[in-house]
This record gives C-alpha cells, sequence and structure tokens, in this order.
C-alpha cells in the first residue's frame, strides 16, 4: 500500500500555547486510519496542520508533494476535504445550496451535475429535501450532509472531526457504515478524529493515539484493542 498522507515532525500552536509537538503519521492510500485521544490531546489541530487552517511548521506531503504552507483552498483542490467538528454547514441556505457550497472545488455546475446521483446513492433522502433549510435539519442529518457536501469534490482524502459527536447510536452506526461502504466501493481514504474509541477502531485499520500533543501510541486497531493502556483509558474495560 503506498502512502497518500504523511506528516513529519509537524508542530503547531495557538498564540503562544503549543498544541502540537512533533506529530509523525502516515495514512496509505485507501486506508481508514483514526485519531484517539482526550481533550486538548492535538487531534482537531492535527486535522487542521493538514488543511492549512492552523499554523504549523513540520513536513506535511500529500501524494508526494510537499503542503506543509498550503493555503486552505489550494489543499482542498489538491483533494483533501475536512468535514470540522461542529459540521461547519450555511444553516441558513438549502440542502441543495450546501451540496453547491462543496462542488466550488472541480467547478460547481458541472461538478454537482455528475456528482449528484452517486450522492444521493449514500444519502437517498438527501434528494427529496433538497430544498429544505439545513438548519431545519436534525443533527444527524446535518452531519450526513456535511459528508455529503465534502463528497461532492471527489476528494482523495477525507478527514472527519467528531461525526459521532452529540448524535444517537443509531446515528453513528449508519454514519460509520456509509463511510465504510465508500473505503470498499471507491476506495475513499479516511482520516477520522473519534472520542468513540469503540466506533473508531471497528471503522478503522489503524490508530494513532494522541497524549498532549503526541503520539503515545500507534498500531493496527486489533492489536491496540488488546494495549491495557487504551482499553482502561479509552474502550473502559
Amino acid at each position: 500500500m503506498s502512502t497518500l498522507l504523511e506528516l513529519r515532525g509537524v508542530e503547531a500552536r495557538y498564540g503562544p500555547i503549543k498544541a502540537l509537538h512533533g506529530v509523525s503519521l502516515t495514512v496509505g492510500d485507501g486506508e481508514i486510519v483514526a485519531l484517539l485521544g482526550a481533550n486538548g490531546a492535538g487531534k482537531t489541530t492535527t486535522l487542521r496542520a493538514v488543511s492549512g487552517t492552523v499554523r504549523h511548521s513540520g513536513e506535511i506531503v500529500f501524494e508526494g508533494k510537499q503542503i506543509a504552507r498550503g493555503k486552505p483552498d489550494a489543499v482542498a483542490r489538491a483533494g483533501i476535504a475536512h468535514v470540522p467538528e461542529g459540521r461547519g454547514l450555511f444553516t441558513q441556505l438549502s440542502v441543495w445550496e450546501n451540496l453547491r457550497m462543496g462542488a466550488y472545488v472541480r467547478g460547481e455546475r458541472r461538478t454537482l451535475r455528475e456528482e449528484a446521483p452517486r450522492i444521493f446513492k449514500y444519502f437517498p433522502w438527501l434528494e427529496r429535501r433538497r430544498d429544505q433549510q439545513a438548519g431545519t435539519l436534525s443533527g444527524g442529518e446535518q452531519q450526513m450532509l456535511a459528508l455529503a457536501r465534502a463528497l461532492v469534490g471527489r476528494p482523495r482524502l477525507l478527514m472527519l472531526d467528531e461525526p459521532s459527536l452529540g448524535l444517537a447510536p443509531t446515528v453513528v452506526q449508519e454514519l460509520f457504515r456509509i463511510v465504510k461502504e465508500l473505503n470498499v466501493d471507491d476506495g475513499l481514504t479516511v482520516l477520522v478524529v473519534e472520542q468513540n474509541a469503540n466506533v473508531a477502531l471497528d471503522a478503522a485499520a489503524r490508530a494513532y493515539v494522541l497524549e498532549v500533543g503526541r503520539v503515545a501510541i500507534e498500531g493496527e486497531s486489533a492489536e491496540l484493542r488488546r494495549h491495557e493502556g487504551v482499553r482502561k483509558s479509552y474502550l473502559g474495560y
């Protein structure tokens, strides 16, 4: 498996506060990789470093090219889609208008026209409710719309930040079912930040555990399930 994304010694800070202390990790092409850790561990900042929305140093290589100094729009055009914590929807706009916002990366009208049938295959209810205001959707529906919007641009890498936050278990199961289906059907590569370690390890082939801005543990998901520290701290047994 070839490497799609690699971080080498990435550091980041918010003003005087250093959030990442030399984070290094890899994501293989076609892999689902999870980032686990407590609040404040640096998981969200790692995704922001990749997408260019936080100042950082170190090397970030995507498809063999350095993107460490890339601006967010350039990173998106390179093929990286970032669904942030909180979804980042335009709540006053309709479902369809939000999908249009995801299509700008590849040319709005043509892209959305071409991609809509594929998106509606995974999210059939979106077609029926395309004119509904996004802010009136349930939390789970908004998360699905945020995912659909990210997929419109046909990204090589999808980054999800806490997709299960505040959602019912049945909705979380459906969300990750779709993510795994996209991974199998389309070869979509996924880097997911998730506090629900059980859900994340079920979906991911490998995982990294961050603690205070550093990679503390890494390995295959099955291996981490057997790791005593991971079991006690994140899996609850």
